[in-house]
């Protein structure tokens, strides 16, 4: 009985205690912190981490690009080779509202041949058919639901240039959606020389 109160009351004066030194540093004091670092963030470099990496050269959170790499849009590819390549292809700069700047200034720097326009067909066949239809009527399954996809043949159409086409597979316009992201600049030239064949009717 006597080691049960002296028990509780040693427990009531470490309670007591820690309740007097927990009021101590004012009312402004946050106190200790669980995870300073959700408070706090600190800007990591890319390719770096505190903890040290014992996988990767020189500690790196990550490993460097392989040496060459170069981001997409800056590739310098050309068609052909030689001093009859073509201009560079993969560098396309014009604003997706400037669609006027693209008729006056591109064509196309592929040269025609029955190769390249065979090629435009399977392209055609797998990114633009669903929609435009095999003969480019607008008759594809999907623009029978969509409604109101263009017929190449028809008189507003038959003008579309070189520049025009290539600008709105790249960026899109009205519903249709843009295809930049997944074909190159050369297989949508390809596409350009196809739509050409689909005006002529």
């Amino acid at each position: 009985m006597i080691l049960k109160k002296l028990t509780l009351a040693s427990l009531t004066f470490l309670g007591v205690a820690i309740l007097s030194t927990s009021c101590s540093k004012g009312h402004n004091d946050t106190g200790s912190e669980f995870a300073p670092n959700m408070y706090y963030p600190v800007g990591y470099e890319p390719y770096r981490q505190i903890d040290s990496n014992t996988v990767n050269p020189m500690g790196l959170n990550m490993r460097m690009p392989a040496q060459g790499t170069v981001a997409r849009p800056n590739y310098h590819t050309r068609f052909g080779e030689g001093d009859s390549a073509s201009a560079d292809l993969m560098i396309y700069n014009i604003p997706k509202d400037s669609i006027a700047i693209a008729e006056r200034t591109l064509t196309n720097p592929i040269p025609e041949t029955e190769k390249t326009l065979e090629e435009g067909k399977l392209l055609y066949g797998r990114y633009c058919q669903h929609c435009h239809g095999e003969g480019g009527k607008g008759d594809g399954l999907v623009g029978k639901q969509y409604k109101g996809v263009p017929s190449y043949s028809a008189d507003a159409y038959k003008t579309m240039n070189d520049g025009h086409i290539f600008h709105v597979i790249t960026h899109g316009k009205g519903r249709m959606w843009p295809h930049g992201s997944q074909m190159t600049p050369e297989e949508r030239w390809k596409i350009v020389q196809y739509v050409h064949k689909l005006q002529q009717g």
